[in-house]
């Protein structure tokens, strides 16, 4: 890791330095570090490295940067990354459904690099998802706008996915830990299915 990485970490931590994890006081740029983390540990390039730490920025902090600061500070290829790795960019966002119907879209059709990225970011949601649910219960739900089935539903589709590309142990431990979470909230066996319906998928 060089430089441009060194520069990274300093830019992520001072665009997310007020923010907080969901429901919570964790410093979210704990989430950043641990995304970077899987990252790496995956084979991740410095490139896609700096995409890790910085996939969230168009998507919570676009009132502070963009994806043209991001080309010029580190690269067209790391900013492409960050855009592809965002549910939406600004505010106000769209209704839930629309970003994670769009997000499961354009991730179906992802580069390698990009869908790495967006593995890493899921395992750790789903790392803290099962944290906080041995704490807080069923109350974990209403953190989240899709609440308790669609959010399950959305993370079953995304293992659907991942499947698709290289079998790794960020992969492994994603499916672990997403059955884990249906076992803890009740979510059985059977296949989960949106409470909103699904447009056809075009070919």
């Amino acid at each position: 890791m060089g430089p441009r990485f060194e520069e990274a970490l300093a830019y992520a931590a001072h665009l997310h330095a007020t923010q907080k994890r969901k429901g919570g006081t964790i410093p979210y740029v704990s989430h950043l570090l641990s995304v970077t983390a899987l990252v790496l540990e995956e084979g991740g390039s410095e490139d896609e490295a700096i995409a890790a730490l910085l996939h969230d920025a168009l998507e919570d902090r676009a009132h502070f940067t963009s994806s043209e600061e991001i080309a010029r500070r580190f690269g067209t290829a790391v900013a492409e990354m960050v855009v592809a790795c965002s549910e939406c960019v600004g505010s106000p966002k769209p209704p839930w459904r629309d970003r994670k119907l769009a997000y499961l879209e354009h991730l179906r059709q992802a580069t390698p690099s990009v869908r790495r990225i967006s593995l890493a970011d899921k395992l750790h949601n789903i790392r803290s998802l099962i944290r906080d649910y041995r704490q807080v219960g069923e109350a974990l739900w209403a953190r989240f706008e899709g609440g308790r089935n669609d959010s399950l539903w959305f993370y079953q589709e995304l293992l659907e996915i991942f499947r698709q590309g290289e079998l790794s142990p960020n992969l492994d431990e994603y499916e672990r830990l997403y059955h884990e979470l249906r076992r803890l909230a009740g979510a059985g066996e059977e296949r989960l299915h949106p409470s909103f319906e699904v447009p056809a998928r075009r070919k």
